[in-house]
């Protein structure tokens, strides 16, 4: 007797009840499945993009925004802060601060966010060049390994920025083409996700839209004082004039570096970076992007700074966000503080979920033990002809158990394949929201756990009609039969 084809036929002689339990138990499962596979992609997101970053520094708001926008870039900024007032966290050989880095942001391409820094945000996240060169020049970008692959740019490629982050053409920056220069390695970080540039790109994009905007109210002036606009519109043409003369300068030796380029034969095609991301040609350096020259512009603002200590655990470093929130207009955060709260935040909503889908896997049990329970009844007589054939009630018990376990294990295997499901096709809505790719078929540690977890549910489901089973009265089944 194979009591394995006679549970899958008791199973399956019931379709209805059959497909009832399957999807309780399936809806449970895949749903405890699809929040830890949510929950431990997230957790590794945020613990990777920490960075040993030990504290930010930016506008008064909100400090979990501001962790959020400043270093995993899902968020508005909370203001702007002056070059002045961020001074003192940006000169080098402080006492207590290892490294700083400087952030400008407020633009994006395509959804994918500017930013204006320097070179020593490489070095926060590991990240190394893969093709092409960093920034060093104006409105030169170095991108981000996710950058390049979903927007297909290569070496040499140009845009322009758009205002905000959202992709939408009409915020687009008219003045400022952005030239890719250089691709980063992938790091599994943030920063593959970002547009690197200078921070005097990102003002000089921003102070000329404030030209022209100025220009243009000035070009619509009211014509009661002729002679006092004259005057002022001599002076912008000549503005103008020097601009204009200015940008033909650059374009001028910009086509002259392409001009050179193009009788180059010298380049080494052998490189496969090269070959796949394409060339540059070489271009004029116009700003400077050493520490001092970004401190001396006082006026100018910037979003926020990224500090690293020199030691986590000295006194004053542990104070510095404290004072710096209680005696100045600027908002210091910790970011392993913060991000513990969200954390919790989440962690709610996690539960929640949690407790809902443990609360279906038991009605699922539930609703496994009465199917089972009606069988039995259903099948008294034939449990007693069974034993009449020289079936032991050991077997009877088995036969019922089994059953359990088949239903528990289909349950199991459809609700992991599910969840996995839909995970993938949440990929792109997660993606836009939390700006991650997150995968879908990866294992996240605790499948084990959720396979033993449903097999006892099953099992315990079955484990009352299974006793029934073993201590059939065979002389009254067969009599009443």
């Amino acid at each position: 007797m194979n009591l394995i084809k006679l549970a899958w036929r008791n199973i399956i002689h019931d379709p209805l009840t059959l497909f009832l339990n399957i999807i309780l138990l399936t809806l449970g499962i895949g749903l405890i499945n699809f929040i830890l596979l949510l929950n431990t992609q997230l957790k590794d997101k945020f613990e990777k993009n920490l960075a040993d970053i030990h504290m930010v520094v930016g506008a008064k708001g909100s400090p979990l925004q501001m962790i959020l926008n400043s270093m995993y870039h899902i968020d508005a900024p909370t203001g702007n802060i002056s070059i002045q007032e961020a001074k003192p966290f940006l000169r080098e050989k402080h006492p207590l601060i290892d490294k700083s880095v400087p952030l400008s942001m407020g633009d994006s391409h395509k959804g994918y966010r500017i930013i204006g820094t320097d070179h020593t945000i490489l070095e926060f996240y590991n990240a190394e060049i893969h093709a092409g060169e960093l920034w060093n020049n104006l409105y030169d970008v170095t991108i981000g390994a996710e950058v390049a692959k979903a927007l297909d740019l290569k070496l040499g490629s140009q845009f322009k920025s758009s205002h905000g982050f959202t992709d939408d053409v009409d915020l687009e920056h008219d003045h400022g083409t952005l030239t890719v220069v250089g691709v980063l390695k992938p790091t599994g970080s943030v920063i593959d996700q970002l547009i690197l540039v200078s921070t005097e790109s990102v003002w000089a994009v921003h102070d000329h839209d404030h030209e022209a905007h100025d220009h243009e109210g000035h070009e619509h002036g009211d014509h009661d004082h002729e002679e006092h606009e004259n005057g002022h519109a001599h002076n912008d043409n000549e503005e103008h004039d020097h601009a204009h003369d200015h940008e033909g300068h650059d374009q001028h030796e910009h086509d002259h570096s392409h001009d050179d380029h193009e009788h180059d034969h010298e380049h080494d095609h052998s490189d496969p970076n090269h070959h796949h991301y394409g060339e540059i040609a070489p271009r004029r350096k116009v700003n400077d992007l050493s520490r001092e020259h970004l401190l001396s512009q006082t006026e100018k603002d910037i979003t926020s700074v990224l500090v690293r200590f020199k030691s986590k655990t000295n006194f004053q470093a542990l104070n510095m966000p404290r004072n710096i929130n209680e005696n100045t207009d600027l908002q210091a955060a910790s970011p392993a503080y913060e991000i513990n709260r969200l954390y919790d935040m989440m962690g709610t909503g996690t539960k929640a979920l949690q407790l809902l889908a443990l609360l279906i896997a038991i009605v699922s049990a539930i609703s496994i033990f009465v199917s089972l329970l009606n069988s039995l009844k259903r099948r008294k007589y034939e449990l007693s002809l069974l034993r009449v054939m020289g079936g032991k009630p050991a077997k009877l018990l088995s036969l019922i158990l089994l059953e359990g376990l088949i239903l528990s294990l289909l349950g199991f295997f459809i609700g992991m394949i599910v969840s996995h499901l839909c995970m993938s096709a949440m990929g792109d809505s997660l993606y836009e929201r939390y700006n991650y790719p997150f995968k879908a078929w990866i294992a996240h540690g605790k499948e084990g756990l959720l396979f033993t977890g449903t097999i006892l549910l099953g099992l315990t489901a079955a484990l009352l009609p299974a006793i029934m089973a073993y201590k059939t009265d065979i002389h009254s089944n067969l009599s009443e039969g």
